[in-house]
């Protein structure tokens, strides 16, 4: 539950560190009626192999489905179930994480550490289009699989296709897992002998680029064709299979009757199919795919239309018999523009506050603009809606009061659109202030916000069970000081959690990194009620363009201390640049204030980077001191769909060897987060999210911080 109070959105630093929304990702991938007979084939979704990706059943194809196209998929192949989550990240790149459970092999040998567990290998895929297909040349792509992994699976391939009426053929050459069946030479041995061999395995501890292995070795050809049917939905395979499966390391041997697969794949609906096949000549498969689009999810609205004139209605006839309270409670109603103070100077009046509902601030803008239009006397020529949020303003939306009325109320015979009337800059200062949310009694405004809300936090694919999770409640908590200072917490209460299972303890092994994040049993385990936050924030801004915090406290779960950062960020600019610098000391999982005392100075410089050819596409590369000591930089790119999803991958590479990182060589991860507006029948500005590291190592790891400038700033962007 939450109060009626100030509404405060949830900053999600990098890496993010929110828990996974179950509810929401049930939201999106819920199960419509079956197809319309109307709709046609080529409408639907192309459909996902065995691994994830658009395929087959074990070979890709070049087809790529529309941008924003995500899907979780499982299939069983008897030695092999594989639980893939797949992006179509661009039109030209689709991009998988799987994981495989080779049910025939245990995790280790050694049962006290990882018990029965069947071994879970990871793998990242990547799809890359060449070119589209024409009226005489096929579509080509070139792909990898198990990138960065163990090596089991990986493997390389070019891949043509060429549709023919109902029948969409598919031709390619494979490498690695991909070419064990050895039936064409390696055209790359032409050009240098080491090309020729590929060697086994993967090389240090795993979870690196093998890029001295790509493209060598024995190749093989593969292909095969889907046929889709009279019967709505229904597409019949057969594919050529370019693995003879004498090496695989499945646990036990694997037969092979046929070097040919037969399949049948049936889509029940856009969001949800079915797949069935019969492989090798002896192996029953099959599987399911769950699928939305990132690019148009939407959730239809109930919210309040947008406002008509109130022709009937009169203005007042000038400022001073305004009821700023009343148009204040107006404005909030139609546009959940909170309203802090308003000013004039001339003919302009300034409304200074934040949105709290709409993601889109100018159709908020619009909404409240249409409420002064009817409200403010004839002679205010230029609203202002300037954006003050946690002492910094942020931007200023300018509304040309003339030019908005015409189109308003319809009064010119040219197609005029209020938003035209509508442009952005700095918060202009030096107003004559009129009314502000101050001057209301304390039973009207407090400073004081609360919220409850449930959380999730997992890791997967640890060695002692394939999910670790811990479920509780988060209490949130602010009080604001003045437009400057506050003081923020979060408290935590577990539910249930199984971090009991996690085998990597404190003395367990002879680490040579500080224990900065694999200690994360301790601090599961240690209380059911614990403080997740306790800091005290100061924010300044120096002049339009600088920001600047100060900040002391309980950072996080594991770390304290004290620290500060600095942002530079233009209005509307393709690059901000930031610094923090931390001081801070280990918290002791045992004591809610204790401290330890391991201590480390961290801080990065930043550059945050919109990618001028890529659009709604962002770079961020940190570099500066990690949690353990270690230096190096750290590697953010993130795209944003047109429903605001943004999809995340990040990298550390510090000067921490592989050998001294572990198991995976080096930090990385994905992350998703979620607008709730996209998901409800209510706009909202709330966001959730979901990240997946492979691996908790202690090399490359940063100081989680509630509050980062350039997220608190975003507006500007």
């Amino acid at each position: 539950m939450a109060s009626n109070m100030k509404f405060k959105k949830a900053y999600l630093p990098a890496p993010l560190a929110a828990a996974p929304l179950a509810v929401a990702m049930a939201t999106m991938l819920y199960l419509p009626a079956p197809l319309a007979a109307a709709q046609q084939q080529h409408q639907l979704p192309y459909a996902a192999g065995d691994y994830g990706g658009v395929g087959l059943l074990q070979t890709p194809t070049a087809r790529m489905n529309k941008e924003g196209e995500f899907s979780l998929h499982y299939s069983d192949t008897q030695e092999y179930r594989r639980m893939a989550a797949t992006l179509q990240l661009f039109p030209w790149l689709e991009t998988s994480a799987r994981y495989t459970d080779i049910r025939y092999r245990l995790y280790s040998q050694s049962p006290g550490f990882s018990n029965n567990q069947t071994l879970k290998d990871k793998g990242f895929d990547a799809k890359i289009l060449l070119w589209q297909e024409s009226d005489w040349l096929p579509q080509v792509a070139v792909g990898f699989r198990d990138l960065a992994g163990t090596g089991i699976f990986a493997g390389e391939y070019v891949v043509a296709n060429k549709r023919f009426g109902d029948f969409d053929f598919s031709l390619g050459m494979g490498w690695g897992y991909l070419g064990r069946r050895d039936n064409i030479k390696n055209p790359f041995c032409e050009v240098a002998d080491r090309f020729c061999d590929r060697t086994g395995g993967f090389t240090g501890s795993g979870g690196k680029f093998e890029i001295d292995k790509w493209f060598r070795g024995p190749a093989a050809l593969f292909g095969g064709v889907n046929y889709y049917t009279p019967l709505e939905g229904l597409t019949l395979q057969a594919e050529y299979d370019p693995n003879d499966y004498q090496q695989d390391n499945a646990g036990r041997a694997i037969v092979v009757d046929s070097p040919w697969n037969l399949g049948a794949h049936y889509a029940y609906s856009d969001n949800l199919s079915f797949n069935l096949g019969y492989q090798r000549g002896n192996t029953l498969s099959f599987g399911f795919t769950l699928q939305t689009n990132f690019d148009t999810l939407w959730t239809p609205k109930v919210d309040r239309p947008p406002r008509k004139a109130q022709l009937e209605q009169s203005p007042a006839a000038s400022l001073s018999d305004v009821d700023m309270q009343k148009l204040s409670a107006d404005i909030l109603l139609e546009s959940g523009f909170v309203v802090t103070d308003v000013a004039e100077q001339h003919s302009t009046v300034t409304l200074y506050g934040y949105h709290s509902r709409f993601r889109d601030h100018e159709s908020a803008v619009d909404r409240a603009a249409r409420v002064l239009a009817d409200s403010l006397p004839e002679s205010a020529q230029r609203y202002e809606f300037a954006e003050v949020s946690n002492g910094f303003a942020l931007m200023q939306h300018n509304v040309n009061a003339e030019q908005f009325k015409k189109a308003y109320r319809g009064e010119s015979m040219l197609p005029l659109e209020t938003t035209d009337a509508i442009s952005t800059s700095n918060v202009r200062r030096g107003s004559n202030r009129m009314y502000s949310s101050a001057e209301q009694t304390d039973s009207e405004v407090t400073n004081f916000t609360y919220q409850f809300k449930p959380f999730v936090s997992q890791s997967f694919g640890g060695p002692e069970t394939f999910v670790f999770y811990q479920v509780g409640v988060m209490a949130n908590l602010s009080y604001q000081l003045d437009d400057h200072f506050d003081i923020s917490g979060k408290i935590g209460l577990n539910i249930h959690n199984n971090y009991d299972e996690f085998n990597f303890l404190v003395d367990a092994y002879a680490e040579t990194l500080p224990r900065v994040r694999t200690r994360i049993r301790e601090y599961n385990v240690g209380t059911d009620l614990w403080i997740e936050e306790l800091q005290a924030n100061y924010n300044h801004q120096f002049s339009d363009n600088h920001y600047a915090t100060v900040y002391a406290g309980y950072f996080e779960r594991m770390f304290a201390g004290v620290g500060a950062e600095y942002l530079y960020r233009p209005l509307n600019s393709d690059i901000a640049l930031g610094l923090d610098l931390n001081y801070v000391k280990q918290r002791d999982p045992y004591s809610e204030f204790g401290l330890e005392d391991y201590s480390v100075l961290t801080g990065h410089a930043s550059l945050y980077w919109d990618l001028p050819y890529v659009d709604d596409s962002k770079l961020i590369v940190r570099a500066g001191r990690f949690l353990a000591k270690d230096i190096g930089t750290h590697i953010e790119f993130t795209h944003t769909f047109n429903t605001g999803i943004t999809a995340g991958a990040y990298a550390a590479f510090t000067n921490v060897s592989a050998e001294e990182y572990g198991e995976g060589s080096f930090t990385k991860g994905f992350y998703l987060t979620i607008p709730f507006d996209v998901l409800f029948n209510e706009s909202s500005k709330g966001v959730g999210g979901f990240a997946w590291s492979p691996l908790f190592r202690d090399g490359g790891q940063m100081l989680y911080r509630s509050r980062q400038l350039y997220y608190m700033t975003e507006s500007r962007d």
